[in-house]
Protein backbone atom coordinates (compact mmCIF):
# COMPACT_ATOMS: atom_id res chain seq x y z
CA UNK A 1 0.00 0.00 0.00
CA UNK A 2 3.37 2.20 -0.11
CA UNK A 3 2.61 3.14 -3.82
CA UNK A 4 2.83 6.94 -5.14
CA UNK A 5 -0.58 8.15 -5.94
CA UNK A 6 0.48 8.20 -9.53
CA UNK A 7 1.79 4.57 -9.14
CA UNK A 8 -2.09 3.81 -7.49
CA UNK A 9 -2.90 5.41 -10.51
CA UNK A 10 -1.59 2.73 -12.78
CA UNK A 11 -3.64 0.08 -10.79
CA UNK A 12 -6.56 1.64 -11.26
CA UNK A 13 -6.15 2.32 -14.63
CA UNK A 14 -5.70 -1.37 -15.15
CA UNK A 15 -9.49 -1.78 -13.96
CA UNK A 16 -10.88 1.25 -16.04
CA UNK A 17 -11.23 3.39 -12.90
CA UNK A 18 -9.82 7.19 -12.75
CA UNK A 19 -6.79 8.33 -10.90
CA UNK A 20 -8.66 10.82 -8.02
CA UNK A 21 -8.68 10.52 -4.47
CA UNK A 22 -11.98 8.52 -4.20
CA UNK A 23 -11.08 5.96 -6.26
CA UNK A 24 -7.78 5.27 -4.03
CA UNK A 25 -9.52 5.76 -0.67
CA UNK A 26 -12.38 3.21 -2.28
CA UNK A 27 -9.18 0.72 -3.35
CA UNK A 28 -7.25 1.21 0.30
CA UNK A 29 -10.35 0.92 2.26
CA UNK A 30 -10.88 -2.58 0.52
CA UNK A 31 -7.64 -3.28 1.63
CA UNK A 32 -7.32 -2.86 5.05
CA UNK A 33 -10.87 -3.94 6.27
CA UNK A 34 -11.05 -7.56 5.27
CA UNK A 35 -12.21 -9.04 8.66
CA UNK A 36 -9.08 -11.47 10.06
CA UNK A 37 -6.30 -9.65 7.75
CA UNK A 38 -4.31 -9.33 10.96
CA UNK A 39 -4.13 -13.50 11.09
CA UNK A 40 -1.92 -13.19 8.37
CA UNK A 41 -0.29 -9.87 7.87
CA UNK A 42 1.65 -8.09 10.59
CA UNK A 43 2.52 -4.51 9.42
CA UNK A 44 1.16 -2.23 6.53
CA UNK A 45 3.22 0.18 4.69
CA UNK A 46 1.31 3.01 3.52
CA UNK A 47 2.23 6.10 1.04
CA UNK A 48 2.13 9.87 3.13
CA UNK A 49 -1.75 10.42 1.79
CA UNK A 50 -2.89 7.17 2.87
CA UNK A 51 -1.48 7.44 6.76
CA UNK A 52 -3.44 10.98 7.13
CA UNK A 53 -6.56 8.91 5.10
CA UNK A 54 -9.87 7.59 6.43
CA UNK A 55 -11.90 5.04 4.93
CA UNK A 56 -15.12 5.57 3.00
CA UNK A 57 -16.71 4.78 6.17
CA UNK A 58 -14.99 7.94 7.91
CA UNK A 59 -12.47 6.13 10.38
CA UNK A 60 -8.93 6.55 9.91
CA UNK A 61 -6.81 3.94 7.93
CA UNK A 62 -4.02 3.89 10.84
CA UNK A 63 -7.13 2.95 13.59
CA UNK A 64 -8.18 0.07 11.73
CA UNK A 65 -4.77 -1.30 10.87
CA UNK A 66 -3.91 -1.19 15.38
CA UNK A 67 -7.76 -2.72 15.10
CA UNK A 68 -6.77 -5.74 13.16
CA UNK A 69 -3.27 -6.04 15.06
CA UNK A 70 -1.48 -4.69 11.57
CA UNK A 71 1.45 -2.38 12.63
CA UNK A 72 1.45 1.17 10.59
CA UNK A 73 4.48 2.05 8.31
CA UNK A 74 5.52 4.61 5.93
CA UNK A 75 7.54 5.50 2.96
CA UNK A 76 9.44 8.34 3.79
CA UNK A 77 11.50 7.94 0.00
CA UNK A 78 10.83 10.56 -2.89
CA UNK A 79 11.38 8.26 -5.77
CA UNK A 80 14.00 7.35 -8.04
CA UNK A 81 15.67 10.32 -10.12
CA UNK A 82 18.79 10.01 -12.73
CA UNK A 83 22.54 9.56 -11.23
CA UNK A 84 24.48 11.96 -13.15
CA UNK A 85 27.60 10.41 -13.98
CA UNK A 86 27.07 6.88 -13.85
CA UNK A 87 25.69 3.99 -16.50
CA UNK A 88 21.68 5.44 -17.10
CA UNK A 89 21.58 4.63 -13.58
CA UNK A 90 19.42 6.22 -10.52
CA UNK A 91 19.43 7.81 -6.76
CA UNK A 92 16.92 7.53 -4.20
CA UNK A 93 15.98 11.20 -3.31
CA UNK A 94 14.13 12.18 0.21
CA UNK A 95 16.95 12.33 3.07
CA UNK A 96 16.08 16.18 3.44
CA UNK A 97 13.77 17.04 6.01
CA UNK A 98 13.81 13.79 6.77
CA UNK A 99 13.77 13.69 10.49
CA UNK A 100 11.06 16.42 10.47
CA UNK A 101 8.92 14.46 8.60
CA UNK A 102 9.62 11.12 10.64
CA UNK A 103 9.14 12.45 13.82
CA UNK A 104 5.71 13.90 12.46
CA UNK A 105 4.78 10.20 10.81
CA UNK A 106 5.57 8.55 14.43
CA UNK A 107 2.66 11.64 16.13
CA UNK A 108 0.51 10.40 13.23
CA UNK A 109 0.95 6.49 13.95
CA UNK A 110 3.61 4.47 11.72
CA UNK A 111 5.94 2.67 13.72
CA UNK A 112 8.42 1.59 11.02
CA UNK A 113 9.27 3.37 7.86
CA UNK A 114 10.56 2.13 4.62
CA UNK A 115 13.03 3.70 1.79
CA UNK A 116 13.48 1.72 -1.60
CA UNK A 117 16.35 2.34 -3.95
CA UNK A 118 17.16 0.41 -6.96
CA UNK A 119 20.43 -1.89 -8.83
CA UNK A 120 20.24 -2.55 -12.19
CA UNK A 121 22.22 -5.26 -13.69
CA UNK A 122 21.96 -4.15 -17.33
CA UNK A 123 23.29 -0.77 -16.15
CA UNK A 124 26.60 -2.26 -14.60
CA UNK A 125 25.35 -2.22 -11.51
CA UNK A 126 28.71 0.84 -11.53
CA UNK A 127 30.13 0.90 -8.34
CA UNK A 128 29.20 4.71 -8.11
CA UNK A 129 25.27 3.38 -7.96
CA UNK A 130 26.36 0.95 -5.60
CA UNK A 131 27.51 3.20 -3.11
CA UNK A 132 25.24 5.87 -3.40
CA UNK A 133 21.99 3.50 -2.85
CA UNK A 134 24.18 1.92 0.27
CA UNK A 135 24.90 5.63 1.42
CA UNK A 136 21.41 6.82 1.04
CA UNK A 137 19.81 3.78 3.03
CA UNK A 138 22.58 4.18 5.72
CA UNK A 139 21.58 7.57 6.28
CA UNK A 140 17.66 6.79 6.11
CA UNK A 141 18.41 4.10 8.63
CA UNK A 142 19.74 6.16 11.48
CA UNK A 143 17.79 9.04 10.73
CA UNK A 144 14.51 7.07 11.47
CA UNK A 145 15.66 4.91 14.08
CA UNK A 146 16.50 8.29 15.85
CA UNK A 147 13.13 9.32 15.44
CA UNK A 148 11.70 6.13 16.39
CA UNK A 149 11.14 4.34 13.42
CA UNK A 150 12.33 1.00 12.33
CA UNK A 151 14.20 1.29 9.02
CA UNK A 152 13.17 -1.63 6.70
CA UNK A 153 16.58 -1.43 4.45
CA UNK A 154 15.28 -2.27 0.50
CA UNK A 155 18.02 -2.08 -2.17
CA UNK A 156 16.23 -3.58 -4.68
CA UNK A 157 18.00 -5.64 -7.38
CA UNK A 158 15.88 -5.08 -10.35
CA UNK A 159 14.46 -8.25 -12.44
CA UNK A 160 15.08 -6.31 -15.76
CA UNK A 161 17.65 -8.51 -18.24
CA UNK A 162 19.04 -11.41 -19.72
CA UNK A 163 21.66 -12.19 -17.05
CA UNK A 164 21.46 -15.77 -15.05
CA UNK A 165 21.09 -16.37 -11.78
CA UNK A 166 24.90 -16.73 -10.91
CA UNK A 167 25.28 -12.93 -11.98
CA UNK A 168 22.44 -12.15 -9.41
CA UNK A 169 24.26 -13.81 -7.05
CA UNK A 170 27.21 -12.08 -7.26
CA UNK A 171 25.69 -8.57 -7.88
CA UNK A 172 23.54 -9.03 -4.84
CA UNK A 173 27.23 -10.13 -2.78
CA UNK A 174 28.54 -6.60 -3.63
CA UNK A 175 25.38 -4.66 -3.26
CA UNK A 176 24.71 -6.38 0.74
CA UNK A 177 28.38 -5.63 1.57
CA UNK A 178 28.34 -2.20 0.97
CA UNK A 179 24.88 -1.63 2.45
CA UNK A 180 26.35 -3.40 5.81
CA UNK A 181 29.85 -1.28 5.70
CA UNK A 182 27.42 1.52 5.32
CA UNK A 183 24.94 0.90 8.29
CA UNK A 184 27.89 0.22 10.36
CA UNK A 185 29.65 3.99 9.40
CA UNK A 186 26.16 5.15 10.44
CA UNK A 187 25.81 3.11 13.55
CA UNK A 188 22.53 1.94 12.99
CA UNK A 189 21.69 -1.01 15.35
CA UNK A 190 21.57 -3.84 13.39
CA UNK A 191 18.19 -6.06 15.85
CA UNK A 192 16.17 -2.53 15.38
CA UNK A 193 16.01 -2.64 11.60
CA UNK A 194 14.30 -5.34 8.42
CA UNK A 195 15.44 -5.81 5.54
CA UNK A 196 13.54 -6.39 2.29
CA UNK A 197 15.89 -7.75 -0.27
CA UNK A 198 14.89 -8.97 -3.63
CA UNK A 199 15.49 -12.97 -4.11
CA UNK A 200 18.18 -14.32 -5.60
CA UNK A 201 16.32 -15.46 -9.31
CA UNK A 202 17.67 -15.19 -13.17
CA UNK A 203 16.51 -11.89 -14.69
CA UNK A 204 12.98 -11.84 -15.98
CA UNK A 205 14.45 -12.17 -19.37
CA UNK A 206 16.45 -15.09 -18.78
CA UNK A 207 15.61 -18.27 -21.21
CA UNK A 208 16.76 -20.31 -17.86
CA UNK A 209 14.21 -20.16 -15.33
CA UNK A 210 14.87 -21.31 -12.13
CA UNK A 211 12.75 -23.80 -9.50
CA UNK A 212 11.63 -22.84 -6.00
CA UNK A 213 14.81 -24.84 -4.48
CA UNK A 214 17.47 -23.08 -6.99
CA UNK A 215 16.13 -19.44 -5.98
CA UNK A 216 15.70 -20.88 -2.65
CA UNK A 217 19.57 -22.16 -2.33
CA UNK A 218 21.32 -19.01 -3.61
CA UNK A 219 19.09 -16.57 -1.66
CA UNK A 220 19.66 -18.59 1.70
CA UNK A 221 23.62 -18.55 0.39
CA UNK A 222 24.07 -14.84 -0.05
CA UNK A 223 21.88 -14.18 3.47
CA UNK A 224 24.24 -16.18 5.05
CA UNK A 225 27.61 -15.02 3.79
CA UNK A 226 26.40 -11.03 4.21
CA UNK A 227 23.72 -11.05 6.76
CA UNK A 228 24.29 -10.61 10.55
CA UNK A 229 22.21 -12.66 12.52
CA UNK A 230 21.41 -10.05 15.03
CA UNK A 231 19.06 -8.51 12.21
CA UNK A 232 15.78 -9.79 13.42
CA UNK A 233 13.47 -10.25 10.20
CA UNK A 234 13.57 -10.67 6.40
CA UNK A 235 10.42 -9.63 4.62
CA UNK A 236 11.02 -10.70 0.71
CA UNK A 237 9.83 -8.70 -2.02
CA UNK A 238 7.72 -9.94 -4.73
CA UNK A 239 9.70 -7.94 -7.53
CA UNK A 240 7.63 -9.00 -10.46
CA UNK A 241 7.12 -12.42 -9.62
CA UNK A 242 3.80 -13.91 -10.32
CA UNK A 243 1.25 -14.34 -7.30
CA UNK A 244 2.51 -18.02 -6.60
CA UNK A 245 5.96 -18.04 -7.93
CA UNK A 246 6.78 -15.66 -4.84
CA UNK A 247 5.16 -17.87 -2.34
CA UNK A 248 6.33 -21.00 -3.90
CA UNK A 249 10.28 -19.43 -3.40
CA UNK A 250 9.47 -18.37 0.12
CA UNK A 251 8.03 -21.77 1.02
CA UNK A 252 11.27 -23.58 -0.47
CA UNK A 253 12.96 -21.20 1.91
CA UNK A 254 11.51 -22.20 5.03
CA UNK A 255 11.39 -25.46 4.94
CA UNK A 256 14.77 -25.91 7.40
CA UNK A 257 15.44 -23.64 10.38
CA UNK A 258 17.35 -19.95 9.56
CA UNK A 259 18.60 -17.47 11.86
CA UNK A 260 16.34 -15.03 11.25
CA UNK A 261 12.76 -14.47 10.26
CA UNK A 262 12.26 -15.32 6.72
CA UNK A 263 8.71 -13.33 5.58
CA UNK A 264 7.39 -11.35 3.10
CA UNK A 265 6.57 -7.78 2.26
CA UNK A 266 4.40 -8.03 -0.62
CA UNK A 267 2.74 -5.34 -3.18
CA UNK A 268 1.38 -6.54 -6.47
CA UNK A 269 2.05 -9.88 -5.60
CA UNK A 270 -0.55 -9.69 -3.21
CA UNK A 271 -2.96 -7.37 -4.59
CA UNK A 272 -3.00 -8.51 -8.05
CA UNK A 273 -5.84 -11.49 -8.11
CA UNK A 274 -8.01 -9.12 -5.50
CA UNK A 275 -7.67 -6.07 -7.67
CA UNK A 276 -8.96 -7.44 -10.84
CA UNK A 277 -11.25 -8.77 -8.77
CA UNK A 278 -12.98 -5.59 -7.25
CA UNK A 279 -12.58 -4.22 -10.80
CA UNK A 280 -13.82 -1.09 -9.11
CA UNK A 281 -17.78 -2.13 -8.64
CA UNK A 282 -19.06 -2.58 -4.94
CA UNK A 283 -20.79 -5.38 -5.39
CA UNK A 284 -17.60 -7.10 -5.88
CA UNK A 285 -16.03 -5.86 -2.70
CA UNK A 286 -16.69 -8.97 -0.71
CA UNK A 287 -15.06 -11.09 -3.89
CA UNK A 288 -11.69 -9.55 -3.81
CA UNK A 289 -11.57 -8.99 0.20
CA UNK A 290 -11.49 -12.84 -0.12
CA UNK A 291 -8.89 -12.93 -2.36
CA UNK A 292 -6.71 -10.50 -0.88
CA UNK A 293 -7.16 -13.14 2.06
CA UNK A 294 -6.65 -16.26 0.43
CA UNK A 295 -2.77 -14.81 -0.84
CA UNK A 296 -2.21 -13.39 2.74
CA UNK A 297 -3.04 -17.01 4.28
CA UNK A 298 -0.89 -18.66 1.87
CA UNK A 299 2.23 -16.71 2.37
CA UNK A 300 1.62 -17.22 6.17
CA UNK A 301 1.66 -20.32 5.15
CA UNK A 302 4.81 -20.37 3.39
CA UNK A 303 6.99 -17.93 6.11
CA UNK A 304 6.22 -21.13 7.67
CA UNK A 305 7.29 -23.57 5.44
CA UNK A 306 3.72 -25.00 4.82
CA UNK A 307 2.63 -23.69 1.72
CA UNK A 308 1.40 -26.80 -0.60
CA UNK A 309 0.45 -24.52 -3.87
CA UNK A 310 -3.30 -26.16 -4.17
CA UNK A 311 -6.11 -24.65 -5.62
CA UNK A 312 -4.17 -22.07 -6.75
CA UNK A 313 -6.18 -20.06 -9.82
CA UNK A 314 -4.57 -19.50 -13.34
CA UNK A 315 -4.48 -15.84 -12.51
CA UNK A 316 -2.54 -16.26 -9.86
CA UNK A 317 0.13 -18.09 -11.65
CA UNK A 318 0.46 -15.24 -14.30
CA UNK A 319 4.06 -12.97 -14.41
CA UNK A 320 3.34 -9.55 -13.07
CA UNK A 321 6.97 -8.21 -14.15
CA UNK A 322 7.01 -4.75 -15.97
CA UNK A 323 10.32 -3.19 -17.33
CA UNK A 324 11.71 -0.78 -15.66
CA UNK A 325 9.37 -0.44 -13.21
CA UNK A 326 8.90 2.72 -10.65
CA UNK A 327 6.66 3.46 -7.22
Amino acid sequence: MDESNATCGKRLASIGLENTEANRQAYRTLLVTPTGLGNYISGAILFEETLYQSTVDGKKIVDILVEQGIVPGIKVDKGLVPLAGSNNESWCQGLDGLASRSAAYYQQGARFAKWRTVVSIPNGPSALAVKEAAWGLARYAAISQDNGLVPIVEPEILLDGEHGIDTTFEVAQKVWAEVFFYLAENNVLFEGILLKPSMVTPGAECKERATPQQVADYTLKLLKRRIPPAVPGIMFLSGGQSEVEATLNLNAMNQAPNPWHVSFSYARALQNTCLKTWGGRPENVQAAQDALLIRAKANSAAQLGKYTGEGESEDAKKDLFVKGYSY
